[in-house]
């Protein structure tokens, strides 16, 4: 279907956000927070967007208005999909649900097993959702058909190639890369089951030394690629942050772009937020303090006089892999501990870091409390009670952590790489360093300590960060205008 300049930008233009989660449906990480927000707030723009996921059970338990829209048939491997449609409760985000009980209604987590080990038929599984997708935006789903399709992270890496390689006609692809160490890569012995070209499987399509690459399909097939901050996008076009595609990233710079995430400020508002015991706005900041105090008492960290100078409590809320830098942090507690700080901890992953947090904890009991597994309700609650909000990453495509943390008035402290770079400015709205190493990391907590014995700076500071607009609005207005320019 030809399209006009005209049309790509009128209120009718209509997309397909494919992703493999969305809060506050399913959620292991960031990209389930982009799937639930973004859409919805293209939908305010006059966008007609639409969310496809695939039917997981969890999914399908907490909408109530579920239809059958479309029976796709055999779609791979002889397994019959149906479409289904509902809304996502919290926003009313239409939604469209890839029903395959054999792949989706299972014990365990999405992309894992209970006992933390991946799904050994993910290549289908997610094979199935690209696929269905792709059908589902050739053919249209009761009349409605997108122009375009916006596919997100490797799970959705085969949706340009569907398009692609389904004849003329398809809607226009934009691939979103939200972590390039991530990429869905597989043994050959999947390209049947798949239904794949063998005359693709080179280095010039989804080849990837010897297996399938997911990412790399999206890369090469998709008519435009984007990535989750401006400084990434540019990061991941040379080793090591382009993790082997480099090459494919700079011989496509020409359509890759990068466009920081934003807030869901419907869910991360200090002055509205469900699951924190005192709300509060940037002229009413006293009142943070009651979040302070029951964060403390949730974690076990031993009571402050509140007026103490320069002994901060600081939260992270993340993956636990050294992707995030646990590793510099757990290297550099000791000695902030001694300077005076209190950590609160949360989040899950890698066994050995989490041991080394745990003797941290024990080392220092009272003033580092960490809480392994993922709890909505504290992530708020460190979120809102911590002065400062830590990520020491090595990497890190966009972040949000430190978005919400300027958001609540809780000063990040990032390592200055990706999105980091692009939306934390040192001793303006947070605090930076440059080298990933436990030194750097403790000077500027060090440098941020100094800051916050000064009530009043300090105050200036919260109320600058929270002055910032990063709601998903600005982040919509980019994505819409790159849409419009892939239709012109």
């Amino acid at each position: 279907m030809a399209l006009s300049s005209k049309a790509s930008t009128s209120p009718a233009m209509r997309l397909l956000f494919v992703a493999a989660e969305a809060y506050p449906l399913v959620k292991t990480g960031g990209l389930g927070d982009v799937a639930g927000a973004l859409p919805a707030s293209l939908r305010r723009l006059e966008v007609d967007a639409r969310l496809l996921l695939p039917a997981y059970g969890p999914v399908l338990e907490q909408v109530s208005d579920v239809r059958e829209a479309a029976d796709l048939g055999p779609v791979l491997a002889g397994l019959p999909v149906k479409l289904l449609t509902a809304t996502l409760p919290k926003n009313g985000l239409p939604l469209l649900l890839v029903d395959c009980p054999p792949l989706f209604r299972r014990d365990g987590g999405i992309y894992q097993t209970a006992q933390g080990q991946d799904w050994p038929d993910n290549p289908l599984r997610f094979g199935l959702l690209c696929r269905a997708a792709a059908l589902a935006a050739v053919n249209g789903v009761g009349g409605w058909r997108p122009h375009v399709v916006h596919a997100n992270d490797w799970h959705a890496g085969l949706v340009p190639y569907y398009l692609k390689r389904g004849g003329a006609g398809a809607p226009r692809s934009l691939f979103t890369v939200h972590n390039m160490a991530y990429q869905g890569v597989f043994g050959p012995q999947s390209m049947s089951e798949l239904a794949l070209d063998p005359k693709d499987y080179s280095a010039d399509g989804f080849e990837f030394w010897g297996n399938i690459s997911f990412i790399k399909a999206g890369l090469v097939f998709a008519d435009r690629i984007s990535t989750v901050s401006p400084i990434y996008a540019d990061e991941i076009q040379r080793a090591p942050l382009g993790a082997g595609l480099e090459g494919v990233l700079a011989a496509r710079s020409a359509v890759l772009s990068g466009i920081v995430n934003g807030v869901d400020d419907s869910v991360w508002d200090p002055a509205r937020d469900e699951f924190i015991v005192s709300r509060y706005r940037a002229d009413k900041l006293d009142a943070k303090g009651a979040n302070r105090a029951e964060l403390r008492r949730a974690m076990g960290l031993a009571n402050r006089p509140e007026a103490r100078p320069g002994a901060p409590l600081l939260g992270m809320v993340s993956r636990l892999v050294e992707q995030k830098g646990v590793d510099l942090l757990a290297a550099a507690m000791p000695q902030l501990v001694a300077a005076g700080a209190q950590f609160a901890v949360l989040g899950t992953g890698d066994a050995e870091l989490v041991r080394r947090l745990n003797a941290a904890a024990r080392a220092h009991a009272g003033n580092v409390a960490v809480r392994i597994g993922y709890d909505e309700a504290l992530a708020h609650g460190v979120i809102a009670g911590a002065d400062m909000v830590l990520m020491p990453s090595r990497f890190e495509p966009c972040g949000l952590a430190q978005l919400y943390g300027q958001r609540y008035g809780s000063l990040p402290v990032v390592r200055a790489t990706g999105g980091l770079a692009d939306t934390v400015h040192d001793g303006m709205d947070g605090f930076s360093f440059a080298d990933a190493t436990p030194e750097a990391l403790a000077a500027a907590v060090r440098r941020a300590m100094a800051a916050f014995a000064d009530p009043g700076g300090w105050k200036k500071l919260q109320r600058q960060a929270m002055a910032l607009d990063v709601s998903w609005d600005g982040c919509a207005k980019h994505y819409k205008e790159l849409y419009a320019a892939m239709l012109a």
